[in-house]
């Protein structure tokens, strides 16, 4: 048996195959760009019928190729938090809202949550532009004719299959889910203005979907396959990372970043306690995902390339080797904002000690640094609700690209062990493994045994690849 992984990211969507024990086939693999727009006033869009097309590309692609053959499931790991109106025959009345779109913003005039604390312990969420509560009232305010909300991924799948309801996982990127009950909570929906009929069906334990006939036509080898509930891509990487239990902790950069740490906390029972600066959500109905998360990681890279006319290759490598990963300029790398809880608006990045001698890898390094910094702090937050200190293991395409930022990130964590996982489809890897309900098997399966030691951070910055033009990844 074959499992057919879907990795609907914010830069590509992509799909692969791999084997019963979420391996990857070699060249069973598909991708397409996907263009974000973004603009100076907080903007982050997709487009939902381009990046569907984008989608069957990739599986006409592997079809032709012959990588379809003996596929038995599909898992899909996709971007949380994004939303698009729909209208009566559910086509979009608009771009997709992404993670990365800053606009939205509280009514005015409105009250939030009558116990902040309660809901943020419910919801794991805040009431916060990230979240439906506020960019559910905000589209409709911008949007006639709405009469259904979808994430991404819904509005995705709800083309190609029977039915497409959402998931507890991606729900829970919402804000709008009890994470206890895996139900909409009350209070979240009365604050997102959310009437009878609006929001997503919630997807049973255990839900399988099956092509409409017409894409079954179509690519015929995924007629009988079973199509499982998606996973939000931050939960998939942590599975895919091999980072399950709270002893060890997942940071992953691809086009953003993010630091989690998995609990098995399964539906109806009590939460652990979540602090105020991090967020919760939900893997499946048996875990829960607690962390933090950030607008940069490998987009740093992509400006710096674009902006600073850095220098390419082994030239490249040759001139981060030089800098010492806690001498750089000093920078904050809030180019995107915030991700909740913080409100900085796009735009909010800053160098800091600039000279005459500052250069374009300089400033590059500044930001990279700065970056694992923002991961150090959060990750003390997280280890305050466990018994002791986590390793870590790093993985994403960003930070797989560059050696030098993994020794940075590895003196940003010290003391703590620090490990890279060197497979770029993680997130893929992770969602499959959801799939296959083998999530306590990720360890063996999906992590360790991959891993490999990252430089002590008080030896030589490696030599091996540093940042390349293709180092932005998927989240």
């Amino acid at each position: 048996m074959n499992i057919l992984a879907l990795d609907l990211g914010t830069s590509s969507v992509r799909g692969l195959v791999l084997d019963a024990d979420a391996d990857p086939l070699p060249g069973a693999l598909a991708r397409r760009k996907v263009h974000l727009t973004v603009a100076e006033d907080g903007t982050g869009t997709l487009d939902a019928a381009a990046y569907l097309a984008g989608l069957t590309e990739c599986l006409d692609e592997l079809a032709a190729a012959g990588h379809l053959r003996d596929i038995r499931l599909v898992a899909t790991c996709a971007q949380w938090h994004s939303v698009v109106p729909l209208d009566r025959a559910g086509d979009p009345l608009g771009p997709v809202l992404t993670w990365l779109d800053t606009r939205p913003a509280v009514p005015a005039g409105v009250g939030g949550p009558a116990d902040p604390a309660d809901f943020h312990g419910r919801t794991g969420a805040w009431w916060h532009r990230c979240y439906w509560s506020v960019r559910l009232p905000w589209l409709r305010d911008r949007t006639a004719g709405v009469a259904r909300f979808a994430g991404l991924v819904e509005y995705v799948l709800g083309q190609l299959l029977d039915s497409a309801p959402m998931s507890v996982s991606m729900a829970s990127g919402t804000g709008l889910l009890d994470l206890r009950r895996l139900a909409w909570d009350a209070e979240a929906v009365a604050l997102a203005g959310a009437r009878p009929g609006e929001l997503p069906e919630l997807a049973p334990m255990d839900w399988r979907g099956r092509l409409r006939t017409g894409f079954a036509r179509r690519w015929p080898q995924l007629a009988g396959a079973e199509w499982t509930a998606p996973v939000g891509d931050g939960a998939a990487s942590n599975v895919g990372s091999g980072c399950v239990d709270p002893r060890r902790a997942a940071v992953t950069v691809g086009t953003s970043a993010a630091v989690r740490l998995v609990q098995r906390v399964p539906a109806g029972t009590a939460l652990p306690a979540l602090p105020g600066a991090l967020w919760r959500y939900r893997v499946d109905h048996e875990y829960v995902v607690t962390g933090a998360a950030y607008s940069s990681g490998g987009n740093l890279f992509a400006w710096a390339n674009r902006t600073l006319r850095l220098p390419e290759g082994s030239e490249l490598d040759a001139a981060l080797d030089r800098l010492a990963p806690d001498g750089v300029l000093g920078a904050n790398p809030r180019l995107g904002g915030d991700r909740p809880p913080g409100s900085a608006p796009a735009g909010s990045g800053e160098l800091r000690g600039l000279s005459f001698s500052t250069g374009p890898v300089d400033i590059l390094a500044g930001l990279m640094a700065g970056l694992c910094r923002m991961v150090a702090d959060d990750l003390a937050v997280l280890e305050s609700g466990v018994d002791a200190p986590v390793e870590v293991v790093l993985g994403g395409g960003a930070v797989t690209a560059s050696a030098w930022w993994r020794t940075a990130f590895a003196a940003a964590l010290a003391p703590r062990r620090v490990r890279h996982r060197a497979e770029r489809e993680i997130g893929a890897t992770g969602a499959a493994l959801v799939a296959l309900g083998r999530v306590p098997e990720a360890e063996r399966l999906g992590g360790t045994g991959r891993t490999e030691e990252d430089p002590s951070p008080t030896s030589a910055v490696g030599s091996g690849t540093s940042a390349r033009s293709d180092a932005p990844s998927t989240r």
